[in-house]
């Protein structure tokens, strides 16, 4: 009988875009499902406990995209300079969708657990959570 050969694991990645566009935010991105899901935080992501950021859903990125440092050129769509903040991979703990995530960051700033917790949105377009390390 053949050698079943171990399937090899894939770390699913996750990584910070620092965007200086027309006002500077960070693009927080997941891979899921085969797509970077992404996220657009106005402050800087907190490294420690206690300190919450609003996080605005934005439309999937393709795989990809994670590695993009540089220019969007003028007139198009984000324009501005784009620098990768931090990086690394992501252990799920509790994913459920439009509702909750929790999630272990293994990266050089963001380690340790994260939640992303959906807000009530007053309006059905609206599109809020809450970032933040969880103690």
């Amino acid at each position: 009988m053949p050698k079943k050969t171990p399937k090899k694991s894939k770390n699913l990645i996750f990584v910070v875009q620092k965007h200086q566009a027309t006002r500077l935010h960070y693009d927080f991105r997941l891979e899921k499902d085969d797509v970077l899901k992404s996220w657009a935080i106005p402050k800087e992501p907190p490294t420690k406990e206690g300190i919450k950021r609003l996080a605005i859903q934005v439309e999937d990125h393709s795989l990809g995209y994670e590695d993009f440092e540089g220019e969007i050129a003028e007139g198009l769509y984000g324009a501005g300079t784009v620098e990768i903040w931090d990086k690394g991979y992501y252990i799920p703990v509790k994913f459920q969708a439009n509702k909750e995530l929790i999630f272990e960051l293994k990266g050089k700033k963001l380690k340790g657990t994260y939640c992303l917790i959906k807000l009530q949105p007053k309006n059905p377009q609206d599109k809020n959570w809450l970032f933040f390390k969880k103690k």
